[in-house]
C-alpha cells in the first residue's frame, strides 16, 4: 500500500501557502495530511492556498473531503483555494461533487 506525502511551502510576499501532495489520498494518509496542512493554515494564515496534486496517483472520497475541508479552514481567513495539477480522474471528481464551484481547478 502506497502513502501520500507532503510538502509545503509559504511565499512570504504573496502570502501564498502551496501543499504539494504527492501518492495515494486514501482514508490511510488523509489524518496525517490533514493534521499538517491545518497546522500550516493556523500559523501561516495566508491568502491563498493552493493545493497541488499533480503528483497524486490515486485519490478517493477521502481526498475530496481533504480538500473540501481545507477550503472551509481557508475561506474564513479571507483565503482562495486553488486545485493545481489535477489529473482527469480527480477534476472529474471536484467536477461531479460541485467542489468546482468552492474551490478553482488547474490542470
Amino acid at each position: 500500500m502506497l502513502t501520500a506525502d507532503i510538502k509545503i511551502e509559504y511565499d512570504a510576499q504573496s502570502q501564498t501557502l502551496t501543499l504539494i501532495i504527492t501518492g495515494e489520498i486514501d482514508h490511510h494518509s488523509v489524518g496525517r495530511l490533514r493534521e499538517q496542512a491545518d497546522r500550516e493554515l493556523a500559523v501561516r494564515r495566508p491568502k491563498e492556498l493552493v493545493i497541488d496534486v499533480s503528483g497524486v496517483t490515486f485519490m478517493d472520497s477521502s481526498g475530496l473531503g481533504f480538500i473540501l475541508g481545507r477550503y472551509g479552514k481557508a475561506e474564513p481567513l479571507g483565503a482562495t483555494t486553488t486545485v493545481k495539477g489535477a489529473s482527469p480522474l480527480i477534476h472529474r471528481i471536484l467536477r461531479l461533487s460541485g467542489a468546482d464551484t468552492f474551490v478553482k481547478v488547474l490542470k
